[in-house]
């Protein structure tokens, strides 16, 4: 096999794609890559000024500039908009990554609908319309379409249960788009990371004090001895979309350090 050939792996050169929640977390690091990758980019997250700066390391890589289209994706003729634009600039669309949702604590005693309603809005509902609106895109470049997950989806966790609810929900979604655009040549995959150094937590409403512990305790419910880092996530995100992955559809793939495995929350 040709040496060019051996790493088509990591290679999205020329292809666009559409990240949402790329000014912060898994969807900036996510964004950075496909971008020292050679992927044309389509930027959606609702910190603008976080989004900014995304797309100057973006360019700082070398490729081209980023196409900013911020809104709040539960707003659908936000949603609408950012895929015609995505559109309009490019004239096409290859990846579609599904990365922006919210995570909040609460139980069956303590959370309320509107807890309930607000999550599954984000993590659910969003992805179902942007990916619906994606969809004839990626068709005619049978494309790929990579959800972000997260183990609690596969896994029961106490505490935050709607969040797991509607992660549950992102990988049964993941499954069924994948069997129904197969014949057309579109994947669909997810990826379920463990716990991964970011913000998410801190905004969920854990304090400095509090999270400095969840990161210790971390190291016990991983098997690998600890938290992942953004960048594990985003090659494992880049290698779906990639053409390395062109027989890989309708996968839940763990990225967690081997969480999955094992019997402790």
């Amino acid at each position: 096999m040709a040496s060019d050939d051996a790493f088509k792996v990591s290679s999205l050169k020329g292809k666009v794609a559409l990240v949402t929640g790329a000014s912060s977390g898994i969807g900036a690091g996510t964004s950075i890559l496909f971008a020292k990758l050679g992927a044309l980019l389509a930027l959606n997250g609702r910190d603008v000024e976080n989004l900014q700066k995304v797309a100057k390391q973006c360019t700082d890589c070398g490729a081209a500039e980023p196409l900013l289209v911020p809104g709040d994706l539960t707003d659908e003729e936000t949603v609408k908009k950012i895929v015609e634009q995505t559109i309009a600039h490019f004239g096409r669309l290859d990846v579609l990554v599904n990365n922006a949702g919210i995570l909040a604590m609460g139980s069956i005693e303590t959370a309320d609908l509107a807890q309930y309603d607000k999550i599954m809005n984000m993590n659910v509902r969003t992805v179902y319309h942007l990916t619906q609106l994606c969809v004839p895109h990626l068709i005619k470049t049978k494309g790929s379409i990579v959800n972000v997950s997260s183990i609690n989806g596969q896994r029961s966790f106490p505490g935050v249960l709607a969040y797991c609810m509607s992660k549950a929900a992102v990988d049964q979604f993941t499954r069924c788009t994948a069997l129904e655009l197969a014949p057309k040549q579109v994947r669909v995959n997810s990826v379920c990371p463990g716990v991964i150094i970011t913000d998410v937590h801190k905004r969920a409403g854990l304090d400095e004090d509090q999270y400095a512990q969840f990161l210790v305790n971390s190291q016990q419910i991983h098997a690998l001895g600890r938290p992942g880092e953004v960048e594990e996530v985003a090659q494992s995100i880049a290698f779906l979309a990639s053409d390395a992955a062109s027989f890989i559809t309708g996968i839940n793939l763990p990225i967690d350090g081997g969480r999955n495995a094992m019997c402790p929350f």
